[in-house]
């Protein structure tokens, strides 16, 4: 087993390390209890490449199949019945299979299929003939068989149950039939044993099975080949499983086997904290189960900023399933309070029911329409086109669009001849995909949608041309309390996947302590804020919680000093957005003129620049951290080709995907407009500190 638990900052350990009041803590335990040598060096090697847990999966299962025989068969078929009839049975058959299976890591639900060869033989209980003659029966029955399964892993773990249905094609059902000789007559000699055919066999059966098995791991995760080492047993009842229509005979089977798997994994990209150079402190105590906790705590922790954030509104009305009407949750004006409507002053129009951390930005798109109207009634030239989408059809899409054009037309008194509506099955980026089967309602909820649609500049977000792009954005003025470099992380690393949760406390000198989690996540990231408060600085005890599968705990302790740190009152920062569609990870092309033109020119001298990717909440965790990884990724080098393009190569840059962590997603996943705001990479820009 090969434990650790990292805890340390998003800051580049280079640009720690410069910071005054540094506390690394390093504790390391491996084998046997002995004193070691202390000495400080920098690991410039490079980390060996990282691969992920495939989500296809081919190889081969092999097993026996333990069959019981029941109910009763006599006339074996058309020219041959012998004196008895035949009841109880047991036998041992061969099961091989070539096999393919899909599950994406952490996750609970995927399938398989195997196609292969399946034996039934077995030898019938012996039976005593009138004239006191054993007889003896054995079959050699032989299936083609084809077995898909659902398989679910409750603890999203190795374990694993799977189920499904088994489709048997008939290739062999051969007997054999033995009459002794009555012990009493030594003499006598036995008749010739009797071969055949069944008759009256099934040639198709269609039955079931359930089982359960174990993934047990070949290879590390240095290797892009996975091999997977799987033993399973399956109980297959007797329903379905009649060989013959006629009689009573029928099959019970239990299967015991291993399936040998193999995958090719996807590279891992190192994530930018990764890429620095890291400090390491040889080991301090050595003992069995080599298990380190490494501490790296920023010397400041920064307060707030202020922060000038170019906000896009996103050009979409949600409308809830089953309603042609506005939801209440944007803000409608009545027609007197239009003269009084300012978009730099949005907040005093607050919605009347907002989720979790939608506050001013959420406020801002909740009055959509009051934008629009205000904006139209500023530039009579500007038109606009709605198209309501809607699940119902057409003619429901055009209800909704109605809805709008109504609000519009009547509260701001726009000419309803600016304003043309249609509808729709499908938005022009659905959410919900053919085929699709998870969260479909969630998915249906950001499909049922008026698009705001215009060709009119004055209405739409800069540097970007046709239909379906947000409105031109309002600029807020806010203030930063949790910077993105004063998150702490705290990582435990598990290979063994031995891990079952894990939590941390923190202690200061006084000695009140603040608890945090349990938590299943690998990588949990919280503001440095979260653990001073209003403290202006302090020395900390934390201790690290690990609770493994097999019931036993592990606990790892360290301290840190950490000082809380106010920026200038003159620090200025601009934070931009960038929204993505489901489930994609490039930048539109009407995106890099935005990013090009207008966000890179922001960027100061020796400037930082710091960008984080989101997702909603929708689809499998792992997969929406890499997402948010990648879009973040695609915004860096988009940026940074704009600027060494202009010959720059001063700005720091630091790269973070949290998925969909909703401890740091900017919005809720309530509604779909929540979840659409977080499908986001930030970019936030300061200038050098």
């Amino acid at each position: 087993m090969k434990l650790k638990f990292n805890i340390h900052t998003d800051l580049p350990i280079a640009q720690v390390l410069r910071k005054s009041g540094l506390l690394l803590g390093l504790l390391t335990f491996t084998a046997f209890q002995q004193p070691a040598t202390a000495q400080e060096k920098t690991d410039t090697t490079a980390k060996a490449d990282v691969y992920t847990h495939p989500n296809w999966w081919f190889g081969a299962a092999v097993g026996g199949n333990i069959n019981f025989y029941r109910g009763s068969t006599n006339m074996l078929n058309s020219s041959f019945t012998p004196p008895v009839t035949f009841h109880n049975g047991l036998g041992l058959g061969l099961y091989a299979a070539p096999m393919v299976a899909f599950h994406r890591p952490n996750s609970r639900w995927g399938f398989q299929l195997m196609l292969g060869y399946d034996s039934r033989k077995g030898t019938f209980d012996e039976q005593l003939t009138a004239c006191d003659c054993p007889a003896d029966l054995n079959t050699k029955l032989n299936y083609l068989t084809i077995e898909p399964n659902l398989r679910f892993a409750p603890f999203k773990s190795n374990f694993y149950l799977f189920g499904g249905p088994r489709i048997a094609f008939n290739m062999n059902k051969s007997f054999n039939y033995q009459l002794g000789t009555n012990p009493a007559f030594p003499a006598q000699v036995a008749d010739a044993p009797v071969a055949g055919d069944f008759s009256d066999m099934r040639k198709t059966l269609l039955s079931m099975q359930i089982g359960a098995a174990w993934d047990i791991e070949l290879s590390n995760e240095e290797n892009k080949t996975k091999t997977v080492l799987a033993p399973f047993v399956s109980f297959h009842p007797y329903f379905g499983q009649d060989p013959r229509s006629t009689e009573t005979w029928n099959l019970t089977t239990v299967r015991v086997g291993a399936a040998l798997k193999f995958g090719s994994g996807n590279k891992v990209a190192p994530e930018e904290s990764e890429r620095v150079l890291v400090p390491v402190v040889p080991p301090a105590v050595v003992v069995k189960s080599e298990v380190r906790l490494a501490v790296y705590a920023p010397a400041n922790i920064p307060a707030e900023r202020r922060m000038r954030e170019t906000f896009p509104i996103r050009n979409y009305v949600f409308f809830d399933l089953g309603s042609t009407d506005i939801p209440d949750r944007y803000v409608l004006l009545e027609p007197a309070q239009v003269k009084d409507f300012k978009e730099d002053r949005l907040e005093v129009l607050a919605p009347k029911r907002l989720s979790g951390r939608s506050d001013r930005q959420m406020v801002v798109y909740y009055n959509v329409l009051n934008v629009l109207g205000d904006r139209m009634q500023k530039n009579s030239k500007a038109n606009v086109s709605l198209v309501g989408s809607s699940e119902k059809g057409v003619e429901d899409g055009k209800v909704m669009s109605s809805s709008v054009k109504n609000y519009l037309v009547n509260t701001f008194g726009i000419a309803p001849n600016r304003i043309t509506i249609s509808g729709q099955t499908k938005p022009e980026i659905p959410s919900e995909q053919p085929g699709g089967t998870q969260e479909l309602i969630r998915l249906r909820e950001g499909d049922r949608r008026v698009s705001i649609e215009s060709n009119s500049p004055e209405l739409l977000m800069e540097f970007r041309s046709g239909n379906d792009i947000p409105l031109k954005p309002v600029e807020l003025q806010v203030v930063q309390t949790a910077p993105i470099e004063s998150y702490v992380t705290f990582e435990a690393i598990d290979n063994k996947n031995e891990l079952k949760s894990w939590s941390f406390n923190v202690k200061d000198e006084a000695g009140a302590t603040k608890n945090f989690g349990p938590y299943t996540d690998d990588k949990i990231s919280i503001p440095g804020k979260d653990i001073m408060g209003s403290r202006q600085a302090g020395k900390y005890q934390v201790s690290m919680i690990g609770n493994k599968k097999d019931g036993t705990t592990l606990q790892r302790d360290t301290s840190l000093q950490m000082a809380l740190w106010k920026p200038d009152v003159n620090e200025q920062g601009y934070r931009y957005s960038v929204i993505y569609e489901f489930n994609e990870s490039s930048a539109i092309a009407i995106y890099e003129k935005y990013l090009t033109e207008l966000v890179s020119k922001k960027i100061p001298q020796n400037g930082r620049v710091y960008i984080h990717g989101y997702t909603d909440d929708i689809g499998d965790a792992a997969n929406n951290k890499r997402l948010s990884l990648d879009r973040a990724n695609d915004v860096r080098s988009i940026l940074e080709a704009e600027l060494k393009r202009t010959g720059r190569t001063d700005v720091t840059f630091e790269v973070f995907g949290f998925g969909e962590d909703t401890s740091h997603s900017p919005f809720e996943n309530t509604y779909p407009e929540e979840r659409f705001y977080n499908r986001t990479v930030l970019i936030d820009i300061f200038p050098k500190k």
